[in-house]
């Protein structure tokens, strides 16, 4: 996916930024990304960005440093703290463009 590659390489630049203020932009990027594509059907495909996020994350906090002891369970921890949920945000189309002219 693109936007994984774009984020892979924005994540790289900002490695060493403290974990909360990656946490807060990463916020940012994922809400805006489920915002866009938060339509129904897609939820499978939310939480595998999500989840690709955490990986990318995880990745990147365990090259700050050689004798790194980050655990996937302090992953799931950051992720649940700062990565916000997918929901289905937008309704279907039927409901969306049902609109009722007056008569």
């Amino acid at each position: 996916m693109a936007k994984l590659l774009e984020l892979k390489e924005e994540m790289r630049r900002r490695m060493h930024w403290p974990i909360s203020e990656q946490g807060e932009w990463l916020r940012q990027v994922v809400g805006g990304f489920f915002n866009y594509h938060a339509v129904p059907t897609n939820s499978r495909a939310l939480s595998a960005f999500r989840y690709h996020v955490t990986v990318l994350w995880e990745r990147t906090l365990r090259r700050r440093s050689q004798r790194d002891h980050t655990t996937w369970d302090r992953i799931g921890q950051l992720a649940e703290e700062w990565l916000p949920k997918p929901r289905i945000l937008h309704p279907w189309p039927s409901i969306r463009f049902a609109v009722k002219y007056p008569r």
